[in-house]
């Protein structure tokens, strides 16, 4: 009988990636789960807006449990504030995004089942959002970036 060996770690891929006033921790990502979960850290500082477009996705869920602040999630029209301590679970297929409205910055725990994304595409979409230089991002360059990653952009 063959054993298996596992390498074991605390937060893999303990990475910070950021643009502005949105940043992205990831602490387990599909590599290192057999592509069972993802699970990253979301911070986004008081008063902003999502950068990116509205997006579904149809091959996992997403859930996102309140860790500091308020984020307010809005899943298919419908607004919901997400604080600490509470949990929201974004179906498949349903359009969503997020924003913190309020004056406190916001901190969350996200996990994707199964891990369909990882940190490639916070790099790659960051990286759109950095070259805009405080304007608006290219919104076909992101839409690509999202369907190459799993995401659908909303119309």
């Amino acid at each position: 009988m063959a054993t298996r060996t596992l390498d074991l770690f605390v937060n893999p891929s303990d990475e910070t990636i950021s643009v502005g006033p949105l940043a992205v921790r990831f602490l387990v990502t599909g590599n290192n789960s057999a592509g069972s979960i993802a699970a990253f850290e979301l911070m986004v500082a008081a008063g902003q807006r999502l950068p990116a477009p509205a997006h579904s996705h149809d091959h996992y869920e997403e859930t996102i449990y309140g860790l500091d602040g308020v984020l307010t999630w809005t899943v298919d029209e419908r607004a919901l504030e997400v604080g600490p301590g509470q949990a929201l679970c974004i179906p498949r297929g349903a359009i969503h995004r997020f924003d913190n409205l309020g004056g406190r910055d916001a901190k969350a725990l996200c996990v994707i089942t199964p891990a369909a994304i990882g940190p490639e595409f916070f790099r790659e979409a960051f990286e759109v959002i950095r070259a805009a230089a405080g304007g608006p991002p290219d919104r076909v360059k992101l839409a690509e970036i999202m369907r190459r990653h799993g995401l659908t952009p909303a119309p």
